[in-house]
């Protein structure tokens, strides 16, 4: 089973996963957690391209970039993974490139997808958890703690965070076009509820889901 979550940043993807990790540990489970980008040696120099550079990349580059270091994930981790009975839990997978690349930078849709389709070899998740919250509430999540002004452009931030407001308003958008093209994949979870309750909710649906 392939389950995948979702959302913009600070919107508390990592602290579910973790959470759900724990759970299937409980259980004696044998899972595997991954990113994207990341979880290969090609994959992860990609990520820091993508992430920590402060080089300007271009919307097709990026996308491009994005989905080599999606076909070495999917290729030497995911679909071994998956043929070995494991479930794999993935932090973002396509439907973020949907989002960000094709809603947020304005993509084509049609080209944007021919492309995914390459890189997943028309793997699909079984089941998306979607984290919805403000790009504004996102924001105030990432400098709770710091005294300083709160912008787009701070330097704490990695190179997709620092696209911008109206940006990150697009890309929440495309995350309720993409949920409601695919009602039957998607759960959409209001991330500003508590994690424990978000948690348990996850539960109680992968237990609807997936009884035994």
């Amino acid at each position: 089973m392939l389950i995948t979550f979702e959302g913009i940043d600070g919107a508390g993807k990592s602290t579910q996963i973790k959470k759900l990790l724990a759970f299937f540990a409980e259980q004696q489970l044998e899972v595997l957690s991954l990113r994207e980008p990341g979880g290969t040696e090609v994959a992860e120099k990609i990520r820091e391209i993508l992430l920590e550079s402060h080089h300007e990349i271009t919307p097709i580059g990026e996308l491009l970039l994005f989905s080599a270091s999606r076909i070495e994930l999917v290729q030497k981790v995911i679909m071994p993974a998956l043929n070995a009975g494991q479930t794999v839990i993935l932090d973002r997978f396509f439907d973020s490139t949907t989002a960000y690349q094709g809603y947020g930078r304005g993509i084509d849709l049609e080209q944007l997808h021919s492309i995914i389709s390459l890189s997943t070899g028309g793997l699909k998740p079984d089941i998306t958890f979607y984290l919805d919250l403000l790009p504004e509430e996102a924001m105030q999540r990432k400098f709770f703690a710091s005294s300083l002004p709160l912008a787009f452009e701070d330097e704490r931030l990695d190179r997709m965070e620092r696209s911008g407001l109206d940006f990150f308003k697009k890309v929440r958008q495309g995350y309720h076009a993409i949920m409601q093209s695919n009602p039957e994949r998607f759960v959409a979870l209001d991330a500003t509820e508590a994690p424990d309750k978000i948690h348990c909710k996850i539960i109680r649906i992968l237990k609807d889901r997936y009884p035994g």
